[in-house]
């Protein structure tokens, strides 16, 4: 069996494996976690890029609610098609580049493009690819031993996490550049995807078997074959050498998996994105205040447009740490605490709801009342991180099916096909807090009129 050594870091030589010694075994530890986390990062910075920009996509009597709807539908399409309709294996390689590709020409369509329905039409493509990209890492997570996978999804959450954060950033940096340079500039970040998975990405085969010694190790190959077949058979290096393997998931296996997971995991997710981005593309685009004459924020806010920037940029720094809670080697969330986040992002959801309609605070404490909203989003975010990286972290450590214990080749397919599958509740989670957000945000400018406060009316 030929092993890349850029990818494994053990050798196979004259029939035994050379398995690494304690210093490479924590490279290998760096480079997978290093490779989930641009995994995360990348895949995930074009569309908090796009939802940063949305002022500046679409005119001002545009609701922003529409750059959330097409930031998600296709991720949405993209969660519900491969998982539950496409059988057998999953060829990673495959889906990476095309994700890359894809992403490289929706966002040059963005760039490039000033009428509304063709940048609408480049979000669509680079959101289909975003969602296909987040399904495929996670699934990719599960080709690894279960310790390995799980600090694969922390540092994969991680990423997405700081991705909020890149992307807020970026955008903040980018937007005086203009639509055009700034999008066209952030096009050319997908190709960082295919380049970690074939050049840094350590190979399953890797952490097999790996040595206590701080010296190498010879093991003779024929002790691993089997082990080394089950751990990278979703790998390309693999199918090229093994069988064709026909089995495959029925419409009635996949659905036994799904029954389950639908009020454990699927349900709190659903309601967590629900909450969070109806507060973000409804609520936040209102959350405006005059701006500020002296003090810190003075030095923050330049303009009444900067609030939303700002919201975004609170939302995913909080984001970020809270994704990154697992790699960071802090506990998990108990299993029946699951559902917490969701029920204090509904709160959350109300408070700034009345907040932004008719006040928390009196008119005279501006300071008070920008430093509450402060609060209230950074509390949002670390709910929505908690729930996210807490729900597939489970899933990927969940013990197998005793029924398909006995083929591999089906326990590998259930455990792709169950982290897959959950995608589609956080997007359609998304969805329709999309559709909220129009109304929302339209009805909370008209409370704002009717008290005389016009601000929303500005953008």
């Amino acid at each position: 069996m030929s092993v890349e050594p850029h990818s494994t870091a053990a050798l196979h030589t004259e029939g035994v494996f050379v398995i690494p010694s304690i210093a490479g075994k924590k490279r290998l530890s760096l480079k997978l976690g290093f490779s989930f986390f641009l995994f995360g990062l990348i895949n995930n910075v074009l569309y908090v890029i796009i939802l940063s920009a949305a002022l500046d996509l679409v005119p001002p009597s545009t609701p922003k609610g529409i750059i959330a709807f097409c930031n998600i539908t296709p991720a949405l399409i993209a969660k519900l098609g491969w998982p539950y309709f496409l059988k057998g294996r999953i060829r990673y390689a495959q889906r990476i580049v095309g994700c890359c590709t894809l992403s490289f020409i929706g966002m040059l369509v963005v760039a490039f493009h000033e009428s509304l329905y063709s940048r609408l039409l480049g979000i669509c493509l680079a959101s289909f690819s975003s969602g296909l990209g987040e399904m495929t890492f996670l699934q990719l997570s599960t080709t690894y031993s279960r310790s390995v996978g799980g600090r694969s999804v922390g540092y994969f959450a991680s990423g997405t996490g700081a991705a909020g954060i890149v992307g807020a950033f970026m955008w903040w940096e980018l937007r005086g550049l203009g639509v055009s340079t700034g999008v066209g500039i952030s096009a050319v970040l997908p190709f960082i995807l295919p380049l970690a998975y074939f050049f840094l990405l350590p190979r399953p085969a890797a952490f097999m078997h790996q040595s206590s010694s701080a010296s190498y190790t010879l093991v003779p190959a024929d002790d691993l074959e089997t082990e080394i077949d089950d751990d990278m058979s979703a790998q390309d290096d693999v199918e090229s050498r093994q069988p064709k393997v026909t089995v495959s998931l029925s419409a009635a296996d996949k659905w036994r998996l799904v029954k389950p997971m639908l009020l454990k995991y699927m349900l709190p997710l659903f309601c967590v994105y629900t909450f969070e981005y109806t507060i973000n593309q409804g609520v936040a685009p209102t959350l405006l205040y005059p701006v500020p004459s002296h003090g810190l924020i003075s030095r923050i806010i330049h303009s009444v447009r900067d609030y939303y920037p700002l919201w975004q940029l609170v939302y995913q720094t909080t984001v970020f740490f809270s994704r990154s809670s697992i790699s960071l080697g802090l506990k998990t969330l108990p299993a029946h605490l699951l559902p917490a986040p969701a029920i204090i992002q509904f709160v959350i959801l109300l408070l700034l709801v009345f907040e932004s309609a008719v006040g928390l605070l009196p008119e005279d404490h501006q300071g008070g009342s920008i430093f509450l909203v402060f609060v209230l989003i950074s509390i949002e975010g670390i709910c929505g991180g908690l729930a996210y990286v807490n729900v597939f972290y489970r899933i990927n450590q969940e013990q197998p099916d005793p029924a398909s214990a006995h083929n591999p080749e089906i326990t590998k397919q259930e455990r792709e096909f169950k982290i897959g599958s959950i995608g589609f509740a956080d997007s359609s989670g998304i969805l329709l807090a999309s559709i909220l957000a129009v109304p929302t945000e339209i009805e909370l400018c008209r409370a704002q009129v009717a008290r005389g406060k016009y601000l929303c009316r500005g953008l």
